[in-house]
């Protein structure tokens, strides 16, 4: 397995030199601690808390997995003591509300946390992963009895949480769901249905996991309008706020799974277990989405974890492994061959690694910034202007990143050759553990549907053009740069290309609304692949503009050109076959009688 090693230097640049974070916290209400010193010390930690604790448990959750009986499911070995030691450290509760435990720091912040403990250890970072999910939704819609009950306690990380959602019936079709919610007399609700798929439903981590469930009252509306929002713990809290006796809610198995060995996957039975509203009744799906929202990020921190991982792994096998001569003559002549870094595939594997990883920091932080802006800025003006950006933004982070991530693991075990193959190199379980981030949280599809159909045309194009005039801003204040027109012209062309395809769509959509399922998907990547190149050619302007003022790390800033080089002219031109599939209209795809498929 590669030892994981924190990318801090690349950290550093994409928050202080990129997105000028220092100057981000000063714009915040409430984040005067998040100080460059503060900062520094927090990430410093957070770093060796991953690469000494977590990333030497990634295999072992790997191989041993969680196991289920009667009595609860037991987490690998070494997991329940590593939890422990991250509560110990304060970790849960970065961000959380001061008013409630919480150190209130920035969410970007507890972001750039989140992105090393995801790449050292994924399994391990879905339990506390999912519980900010579950604090973030009751912060946002509970009531102060609520907050007081559960908050302090999913805060200080004592309790977990977790997300009940999808049920064996519904996959994504959130509409159909039939759990159950029957007023009590006392005022709260006894819920009924079996919910799966439910990441750290059951362990031995924490006394007591707090769910987060979707159900339907009596009499509700069909459909998504018919969903409400309800808090059902594993055990009902004392008035002390102690743990108390078990709620009618268990773990009916775990599943097995292609990936992710180390964190239960289960399907929870609720047989009239005691839950309370959270939020206005049939009004859950609107509630949920502050928790959807917030796992989509996390889990587009999935896909450059893949890419981080893969690709430490791969360097170093690369910088290692002898195999056959260069073909411009030997590079290690005091050896039986060359190391295969000087091979132009294996670089073109290694630098699309390093493209995806350092591309994915960079769009995370920038939406991370974003939810900053949401959360804690200053005027309602720039709150809402965030809150546009944030929605645009995310359906392209998870989705486009998970997709490329997955290339990037599949890329990092290829290097490796058949040793790629071999479980002992960590490379083939970080392509299993990879996979599912398409899936879950809304797979590439519905990611597509939400970004082209939602946030695109429903908006008339509004959202796309506060992120395209951005684009616009940046290509024109830099148009007569000589040393970046090798990224700004393409980037402009790009840039206005995006909006006409969007305005083609639009048209075509108007007289057959099949059009735009068709277009979605590459319309999404191409989205995707738009994005990053601002960001490249960002980024090589920050290098550019060091290295013009003299620095004593050009090697890091030539890099980063280069990596921008490679990015503009061996990747983006991808984004021309999505340009012309997306183009390809409906027929292509809906023509085929379904009678004929099995032909």
């Amino acid at each position: 397995m590669p030892e994981y090693k924190a990318p801090l230097r690349d950290i550093k640049f994409v928050m202080t030199e990129l997105l000028n974070s220092e100057q981000h916290y000063a714009n915040l209400e409430g984040a005067e601690d998040a100080t460059p010193d503060m900062v520094d010390a927090i990430i410093g930690e957070g770093a060796k808390f991953c690469e000494q604790v977590l990333s030497p448990l990634n295999q072992v959750g790997d191989k041993e997995g969680c196991t289920w009986s009667e009595d609860g499911v037991k987490t690998p070995t070494g997991f329940k003591e590593a939890y422990q030691q991250y509560v110990e450290g304060g970790w849960p509760s970065m961000t959380a509300d001061p008013n409630y435990g919480g150190q209130g720091l920035p969410h970007s912040l507890g972001l750039v946390m989140s992105e090393m403990v995801g790449t050292a250890n994924w399994s391990f970072g879905m339990y506390p992963g999912l519980s900010h999910g579950a604090t973030n939704t009751i912060e946002e819609h509970g009531t102060e009895e609520q907050k007081q009950t559960y908050l302090t306690k999913l805060i200080s990380g004592e309790w977990t949480g977790t997300m009940c959602l999808t049920e064996p019936h519904c996959g994504s079709d959130l509409g159909t769901l039939r759990t159950k919610a029957e007023p009590n007399a006392d005022g709260t609700y006894a819920i009924t249905g079996t919910k799966i798929f439910i990441s750290a439903g059951e362990h031995d981590m924490a006394e007591n996991i707090v769910h987060i469930v979707l159900a339907r009252l009596p009499g509700a509306p069909e459909g998504t309008k018919g969903i409400s929002l309800f808090i059902v713990p594993k055990c009902l809290p004392n008035e002390d706020g102690s743990s108390g006796e078990r709620n009618a809610v268990s773990c009916g198995s775990i599943e097995h799974k292609m990936g992710i060995h180390g964190n239960a996957t289960c399907v929870m039975n609720f047989d009239g277990a005691k839950g309370w509203l959270i939020g206005p009744e049939n009004k859950g799906l609107n509630c949920m989405f502050t928790f959807m929202n917030t796992a989509r990020i996390g889990t587009a921190i999935q896909g450059l974890g893949a890419a981080e991982l893969g690709f430490q792994g791969s360097l170093a096998y690369a910088k290692e492994r002898l195999a056959m001569r260069s073909l411009s003559g030997p590079k290690n002549p005091e050896g039986i061959a060359d190391p295969i870094i000087v091979h132009p595939d294996v670089r073109r594997m290694l630098l699309t690694q390093k493209a995806v990883a350092e591309g994915a920091r960079a769009l995370i932080y920038l939406t991370a910034q974003q939810a900053d802006v949401v959360h804690s800025g200053k005027t309602e003006e720039e709150r809402k202007a965030a809150d546009e950006a944030l929605g645009f933004l995310t359906p392209i982070a998870k989705a486009f990143l998970t997709e490329i991530g997955y290339e990037a693991a599949n890329l990092g075990m290829q290097v490796f050759g058949g040793h790629g193959f071999i479980s002992e190199w960590g490379m083939e379980q970080n392509v299993r553990d990879a996979r599912i981030g398409m899936i879950y949280e809304g797979t590439t599809g519905i990611q597509a549907l939400d970004l082209l159909g939602r946030k695109v045309l429903m908006t008339q194009g509004e959202s796309l053009k506060g992120f395209t005039k951005q684009v616009h801003l940046f290509c024109k204040e830099n148009a007569e740069d000589e040393q970046l027109k090798e990224f700004i012209e393409p980037l402009a062309a790009m840039n206005k290309e995006w909006g006409e395809l969007t305005t083609k769509i639009g048209m075509s959509a108007m007289k057959n609304r099949e059009e735009v399922g068709a277009a979605s998907v590459d319309y999404l990547m191409y989205s995707g692949y738009a994005v990053f190149a601002y960001l490249w050619a960002r980024m090589a302007k920050v290098a550019l503009d060091k290295m013009v003022e003299g620095t004593t790390e050009e090697m890091f800033y030539n890099a980063k050109i280069q990596t921008a080089r490679f990015y503009f002219k061996r990747m983006l031109p991808r984004a021309k076959g999505h340009a012309e599939s997306m183009l390809a209209g409906a027929d292509s795809l809906m023509d085929m009688p379904e009678e004929a498929f099995a032909i």
